[in-house]
């Protein structure tokens, strides 16, 4: 994917904490989601880190890419300790979420659609909170990992719409919004399509 994430119009004058909290509540409100707190600040620190393009893109002898979710899977299964493993399927399990949410229209056109990001991140999730409940962990941590999990797709619209709220797009993208209902079933971009008066609901022939 070269698709980058424009974060220019930023407000800069303001803690990158404290917009993208404010962004995704609005998003949380407008979608009206029902959602823990716990989970809320996991996501806003998540979008900080991402905000640095480091932390998205690798360099490698073709350029900068993002990593492929196949390769930090297999890391993490090779991983030689509980620690290290857990890092790589945290890492997992927030590539997928952050890719889905604000990569959504490039996971189109993708060789690999929306189910398998939703089944790498949810599983990484998973796996962090089954962890997290049987070791020394909070049992608040365990309880996002299994929120992120059980609701992948939810927090995949909350994302979507914060990135709208980001980088607010153009009549054209209305075309990667049903685009992107169509492949992907997301309740954020039906919902968008229908505030704009566009029926979202393809056309279905009987059974002969």
């Amino acid at each position: 994917m070269t698709e980058e994430v424009n974060n220019v119009d930023l407000i800069t004058t303001r803690n990158v904490n404290e917009y993208f909290n404010d962004a995704i509540h609005e998003a949380i409100a407008h979608q009206h989601l029902s959602t823990n707190d716990e989970t809320i600040v996991y996501i806003v620190n998540l979008l900080s880190h991402f905000a640095l393009s480091e932390n998205i893109y690798e360099e490698d002898y073709e350029g900068k890419s993002i990593r492929p979710l196949a390769l930090i899977y297999k890391e993490a299964v090779e991983a030689e300790s509980a620690e290290e493993r857990n890092q790589l399927l945290r890492k997992l399990g927030d590539s997928a979420l952050f890719i889905s949410g604000f990569f959504a229209e490039s996971l189109t056109r993708s060789t690999v659609g929306i189910d398998y990001f939703k089944a790498m991140g949810g599983n990484a999730y998973s796996s962090l909170a089954d962890y997290a409940h049987r070791s020394c962990f909070t049992k608040t941590l365990s309880e996002v990992f299994n929120d992120l999990s059980e609701h992948f797709m939810s927090y995949v619209d909350v994302l979507m719409e914060v990135k709208d709220i980001s980088s607010p797009g153009k009549d054209s993208d209305v075309l990667c919004l049903y685009e992107s209902w169509l492949n992907t079933g997301s309740q954020y971009a039906k919902q968008r399509l229908s505030e704009q008066g566009i029926l979202a609901f393809p056309v279905t022939t009987a059974k002969q």
